[in-house]
């Protein structure tokens, strides 16, 4: 054990879910104790003890050789002041490994197996070369539906679960591929209004332009602590706000922050993903929505149904009340793509504005309808009705405003990024197809969702007739060099069909 001590020094890094520490190459514990760069070392002060990556530096500006900087996340979980003393160490490779390498070599793992993994990757035993390892592992050799169901169970067992001491709390959540589908923001306030428990925690966008809690950051905060997340939802019924600072299957936002720079969206680890996080924030009752399309993330339908049985086994085995239905998936839902220009669209439609997107009003309404079919108290078909009676009367968007106001209100502008590029048809016909992988790399590449106001605009969706010039969507970026990214990737494919009449 390295006796040794040397001060803590605070380094402004943001490493996003992964502790990295910082000594400097003439640091004489590094040299005594042979760390190398990216090595795992064990960090202790107080009683407290995290581990990290490390990264050897050369500048006495950012540590000097008597120091150990610690960058933003790590030092919060170390959680000691600035200048105490700490002792470093080599760190024990994790045992789980041997579980992901047996994984690589395509042998099934056990329950066992899978806490092993996320208790590890939990503790920040694992460095993101490891977790992506796992990740591929699963994705490449697949998982089966017992392993499925193991995954889920580790993952929830990762960190807090909330407990409503209520029989029915409902959610939903559409495993996405579709740009602009923020039906979510729609279904919360409509079933909260209708009196149900409907604590929505989301994830932040993977591989699209925009997740629920991207879109839902433009209007209120939504890194909400447990206690106030209880607390919106004791008052409004219903909450919209991002899974992981409330610390609800924590291993799955570290698995996210590997899988959203791969663009890793296997079945296995998607399914475990959402029930985990479902389970650990209550949800009795569970809404799933598989679009389906030729560009959609599922393109075929008996995809769909393997999918959705996977979905109720591993539903059944956790004793959560899932229903699965399977939607159109074959363009864009709504007008925007990207964080502030989706929050728009959900306002319009909650505000009954004419020119809302009639195709995200529908969406949302009939699966609001489905969840308050959920309530023993609704005779089934009427769901639908008493959905579209909350939304026209204007108590959804009360009840939206309640939501926003208890999260904590953000100032709200919908004017999108800067910089604007109209995209033309090149002839006139009719919109045939709309590719919603390009629609939606075209949003990302152009800055979605880092930066909120980028993104696209359709004009005209499948079904429309247009002639030769009409402006067929605009693009949005606040930064030139993603502007020219963007222009220079539809000028290759700008994800349009238009076949002359």
């Amino acid at each position: 054990m390295n006796n040794q001590t040397l001060k803590l020094r605070r380094i402004a890094i943001d490493t996003y879910h992964e502790n990295v520490a910082y000594l400097h190459r003439e640091c004489e514990v590094y040299r005594v104790e042979g760390f190398q760069a990216l090595s795992k070392i064990k960090i202790s002060a107080n009683g407290n003890k995290i581990l990290a990556v490390l990264n050897v530096v050369d500048d006495d500006a950012i540590v000097t050789p008597t120091e150990l900087g610690l960058s933003e996340q790590a030092y919060k979980q170390l959680n000691v002041s600035d200048d105490c003393l700490i002792s470093v160490d080599h760190a024990e490779h994790p045992a789980s490994m041997d579980a992901v390498r047996r994984k690589i070599n395509g042998e099934r793992l056990t329950l066992e197996d899978f806490v092993g993994i996320t208790q590890d990757i939990a503790e920040s035993r694992y460095s993101k070369m490891e977790m992506a390892a796992f990740l591929v592992a699963s994705g490449q050799n697949s998982l089966d539906r017992d392993e499925v169901y193991f995954l889920t169970q580790a993952m929830l067992q990762s960190g807090q679960r909330l407990n409503w001491s209520e029989p029915l709390v409902a959610d939903k959540h559409c495993i996405g591929g579709i740009p602009g589908n923020r039906t979510s923001m729609l279904v919360v306030p409509i079933v909260a209004a209708h009196g149900m428990l409907i604590p929505k925690t989301s994830s932040r966008a993977i591989t699209s332009p925009a997740g629920t809690a991207d879109t839902m950051e433009v209007l209120a905060k939504v890194n909400l602590s447990p206690g106030k997340l209880h607390d919106i939802v004791r008052k409004q019924r219903g909450c919209l706000a991002w899974g992981g600072t409330a610390r609800l299957a924590p291993v799955d936002d570290m698995l996210i922050s590997v899988e959203r720079p791969l663009g890793i969206d296997s079945q296995g680890q998607l399914v475990a993903s959402i029930l985990s996080k479902k389970l650990a924030a209550g949800s009795t009752h569970l809404l799933i929505d598989i679009p389906v399309g030729p560009t959609a993330k599922v393109r075929h339908m008996r995809e769909a149904l393997a999918l959705r049985k996977l979905f109720e086994f591993v539903g059944d085995q956790l004793n959560i009340h899932l229903e699965v239905i399977i939607t159109d998936g074959r363009q864009p839902i709504g007008r925007g793509i990207g964080p502030t220009l989706e929050a728009r669209d959900v306002m319009m439609v909650l505000e009954n504005n004419p020119k809302a997107p009639e195709d995200l009003r529908q969406k949302s309404l009939e699966l609001a309808g489905r969840i308050i079919e959920f309530d023993p108290d609704v005779r089934g078909g009427r769901g639908y009705a008493i959905a579209r009676d909350i939304l026209d009367s204007g108590r959804a968007l009360e009840k939206m405003n309640a939501i926003i106001l208890g999260q904590g209100a953000h100032t709200i502008d919908f004017t999108p990024g800067k910089h604007c590029f109209e995209v033309k048809a090149c002839h006139s016909g009719i919109v045939t197809t709309i590719d919603n992988l390009q629609m939606a790399k075209i949003a990302r590449i152009a800055g979605a969702p880092i930066d909120k106001k980028a993104g696209v605009d359709l004009v005209h969706k499948t079904g429309d007739t247009v002639t030769k010039g009409d402006v067929i969507y605009r693009i949005y970026a606040e930064f030139m060099s993603d502007f020219e990214f963007a222009k220079k990737l539809v000028a290759q494919n700008n994800g349009y069909t238009i076949e002359k009449q």
